[in-house]
């Protein structure tokens, strides 16, 4: 007696199921599942926007260009062959695309915007440009070792998202991030 096929998931096709119906039945299955991490991400994007009118009168945010920078790497042709290319890490960049495109940022502006200017409140775009390499108290360009620090050759050693907040802060015009560093 042979053994009855399965679908890869474990459950065998039903009597008289042709592998279309298989096929659509499982479509159907992973559209249920995307359609609740949509939800899911949508949710969360409402009630953190909500947090965030509720509690803030001015809100910053970096003006970022999610296309370009999910935008796939071109090719780079390999000089002493022709017709070759070097590698580009267009693998690495597939999963760096895709965590992007995953945390919906431009969803996530859209609403936030939505519900500030419902509330009377004010969101404010800053060119993101430096803002996370650029000292807050000199200005000066600080190197970045790892991803959680960055060194400025006049203060020395910072966390990184704090000294990037405090930029895009100074850049919404909410201050100079000085009067954060005390």
């Amino acid at each position: 007696m042979a053994a009855r096929r399965t679908n890869g998931r474990g459950r065998r096709n039903g009597p008289g199921e042709t592998r279309v119906q298989v096929r659509t039945r499982i479509r159907r299955q992973l559209a249920k599942q995307w359609r609740k991490v949509r939800n899911r991400r949508r949710d969360f994007h409402h009630k953190t926007a909500r947090a965030l009118v509720n509690t803030c009168d001015v809100i910053a945010l970096e003006k970022l260009n999610v296309a370009g920078m999910t935008r796939r790497p071109a090719p780079k042709p390999d000089p002493d062959k022709a017709g070759a290319f070097l590698p580009n890490v267009a693998t690495g960049k597939a999963g760096l695309n895709k965590s992007i495109l995953d945390a919906g940022w431009a969803q996530f502006a859209a609403i936030l915007t939505a519900k500030a200017e419902s509330a009377g409140r004010r969101v404010v775009s800053v060119n993101p440009a430096g803002t996370s390499i650029e000292c807050h108290q000199c200005g000066r360009e600080c190197t970045r070792p790892r991803q959680e620090t960055v060194i400025c050759p006049a203060h020395g050693k910072m966390d990184a998202d704090v000294n990037g907040a405090r930029n895009i802060a100074a850049r919404a015009g909410l201050g100079s991030g000085q009067a954060f560093a005390a």
